[in-house]
């Protein structure tokens, strides 16, 4: 298991200056005051520290899944500060009475493969840049079907993550890609309004993602890509127009949407994040993006974003590396499942 050192990154630059006192009238002479350090010395110091601040990236580990099975528990973590500062390692106190201590915090642990539901919760992780650490569950090989996984994602389908220092800074486990999206923009304070009303219409958003997005423009990969080498083709014509065409409705409903907006609540949210990797592969879909203008505007919008980039890529080199008799294996493992 490789792991990668945690990034350094440093307190917040400040510039002090000393105001100096209104000059005495020459006839009184000035009483002696405090000493106060020269405007001089302050830019030195603080020149100083700026020499030494360098720009902090999240800190992204992995694992394999062959080599680390998925903890059914994380270990609680020390007391961390807010998400947003977790990636300070060292702070410089103000004073020099009580030097701070360095904060050790544990990264959030992601279960994941490279699909579309997976890469909702990477992009997050780099958009806001939490430390993350990757445990590779390769669904061609069944790892979502172990164990010990299962504890953490009874519903035994990635993404799942488990946050070392979760509510009253205990650890736990969240699965099912809105939910963690959801959990992730409310422990951050990014991504999802505070405002009552805005954050309804993220959330509608989101679940209109979940429930019909999702779900349509699989089925439609299923039976325009998959279906073919198991069924008769009087099924898969049926099966490929009645989802292609349910896709087409969704994307025509997130067209409109988007009229006069760069993002589909007005700023960028969980929304965005959630529904955009489901619009990455449109050509499977049976879709022409350019039918959509403002839908296409919107998707090179986000395309352009360098975390986005990162989220998406995160691992692909693993699916693209997959073999037939890999992918010949995955099919019997995903495709016509019942209770276990």
């Amino acid at each position: 298991m490789a792991r990668q050192p945690k990034p350094k990154s440093t307190a917040p630059k400040t510039k002090s200056r000393t105001k100096r006192a209104p000059a005495s009238k020459p006839a009184a002479p000035a009483k002696p005051g405090p000493k106060t350090k020269s405007k001089t010395t302050t830019k030195a110091k603080t020149a100083t520290k700026a020499k030494t601040a360098t720009k902090a990236k999240p800190a992204v580990r992995t694992k394999t899944a062959s080599q680390s099975k998925p903890a059914t528990k994380a270990k609680p973590a020390t007391k961390a500060k807010s998400a947003a500062k977790v990636r300070s390692k060292t702070t410089k106190p103000s004073t020099p009475k009580a030097p701070a201590k360095a904060s050790k915090v544990k990264p959030i642990e992601l279960y994941y493969w490279p699909t579309p539901n997976g890469w909702k919760v990477s992009i997050f992780l780099e958009e806001a840049k939490i430390p993350y650490e990757v445990v590779y569950i390769d669904i061609t090989k069944g790892d979502q079907f172990a164990r010990n996984f299962l504890a953490i994602s009874p519903n035994n389908r990635m993404p799942a993550i488990v946050d070392p220092t979760g509510p009253s800074n205990k650890p736990i486990s969240v699965f099912e890609s809105g939910a963690i999206l959801q959990y992730l923009g409310e422990k951050t304070g990014k991504f999802y309004p505070k405002q009552f009303r805005r954050r309804t219409e993220v959330n509608e958003w989101v679940f209109w993602q979940m429930g019909g997005l999702g779900p349509m423009a699989g089925q439609a990969h299923h039976f325009r890509q998959y279906a073919p080498q198991f069924q008769p083709e009087k099924a898969i014509v049926y099966g490929a127009e009645r989802y292609t065409n349910e896709v087409n409705r969704l994307y025509g409903v997130l067209d409109k949407r988007l009229k006069g907006r760069d993002f589909i609540c007005g700023t960028y949210s969980i929304a965005d994040m959630a529904i955009f990797p489901w619009i990455l592969p449109w050509q499977n879909q049976g879709q022409e993006i350019d039918d959509f203008p403002n839908l296409k505007a919107w998707f090179e919008r986000l395309r352009a974003r360098p975390a986005v980039e990162r989220g998406y890529r995160l691992g692909r080199e693993r699916r693209e590396n997959v073999t037939k008799e890999d992918q010949e294996r995955a099919r019997k493992i995903l495709f016509n499942q019942r209770a276990r």
